[in-house]
């Protein structure tokens, strides 16, 4: 299958049971809500899947898993975060042979690696694999830019095909496409900066809040490829106390919690994480019942029924 990075890719979260295990069927739920919605193709294994956490087995039964539910209708891509090369060669080979059709891509983990060594990190993941790649361009949470120059010194690969932008910089977006062209597809990867990246001219967007909205998020997708700015901005404005989930460091318990509330999810993570509890959880359920009650639901049916341009 072609990968096109365009459109709403959900960073997809893993559901675990109540004895720590995966729990498949509720993956399968969350998946099928997001293919009826018209994402473009799903990411397993992201920081929003807790993958510090999961195993590389578990991995493997998520990939086969996510396969099975996408059934050929749009890619599985897989997330590598590692802080050894030698480990992310292997496991980029292992996920071709687990049939999924692309990878995304961090700079080495728990080092801040030099521009030098982030380079020759992607130049050898690259090397030794065919699937296409999207790197993970977030400074905020790990630390290490791609700069321009990076990508300069990358794009002599054709596997590197995209990026997801956080470096929470809009005009990045302007500065990518200045230099590059369309050389690299964008996805924004900030959910409280949607609106604004794909008005710059971002191809789509790897989202989170998604996860829990996935017809809202699709709708406000395909009205600003429609040039319809105003009708996606109502939709985002409604959004927006929900997008903030995104940009906590409880960013897995926040939207995890909103799925409960959407039927697409349970509120159980893996230690050391712990669920939202006290004021904070309180807190939360106020704004997600909030949005549930306003719902803009007859504009986001019309923003699902438009083919994004």
């Amino acid at each position: 299958m072609a990968l096109e990075w365009k459109g709403v890719f959900p960073a997809v979260t893993t559901k675990f049971n109540k004895n720590d295990e995966l729990d498949l069927p509720l993956f399968e739920k969350n998946l099928q809500a997001q293919i009826q919605a018209g994402v473009a193709g799903i990411i397993i294994g992201g920081s929003l899947g807790e993958s510090s956490t999961v195993t590389t087995q578990e991995l493997e039964e998520l990939v086969k898993s996510g396969l099975k539910i996408a059934d050929g209708k749009i890619p599985v891509v897989v997330n590598i975060a590692t802080g050894a090369t030698k480990e992310a060669v292997a496991l980029a080979k292992q996920i071709k042979i687990w049939g999924a059709q692309g990878i995304m891509l961090l700079p080495p983990m728990r080092y801040k690696s030099t521009p030098e060594e982030t380079v020759l990190f992607f130049r050898t993941v690259a090397a030794a694999t065919d699937l296409p790649i999207l790197l993970y361009n977030n400074p905020v949470d790990y630390k290490t830019e791609i700069t321009l120059d990076m990508f300069e010194a990358l794009k002599d690969l054709p596997t590197i095909q995209a990026v997801k932008e956080s470096t929470r910089d809009v005009s990045n977006v302007i500065r990518l496409r200045n230099q590059f062209g369309d050389r690299f597809r964008i996805l924004c990867g900030v959910d409280t900066l949607t609106f604004e990246e794909l008005s710059a001219g971002a191809d789509g967007l790897v989202a989170g809040l998604v996860c829990a909205f996935p017809k809202e998020t699709v709708a406000i997708y395909n009205f600003i490829k429609n040039k319809q700015h105003d009708k996606a901005l109502i939709i985002y404005r409604w959004f927006m106390p929900l997008l903030e989930f995104d940009i906590t460091p409880q960013l897995v318990q926040y939207i995890k919690l909103a799925e409960v509330y959407t039927g697409l999810g349970s509120e159980i993570v893996r230690a050391p994480r712990l669920a939202l509890s006290g004021m904070e959880r309180s807190k939360a359920v106020k704004i997600i019942e909030s949005a549930l009650a306003n719902r803009p639901e007859s504009l986001v049916a019309e923003g699902l029924a438009l083919a994004a341009s």
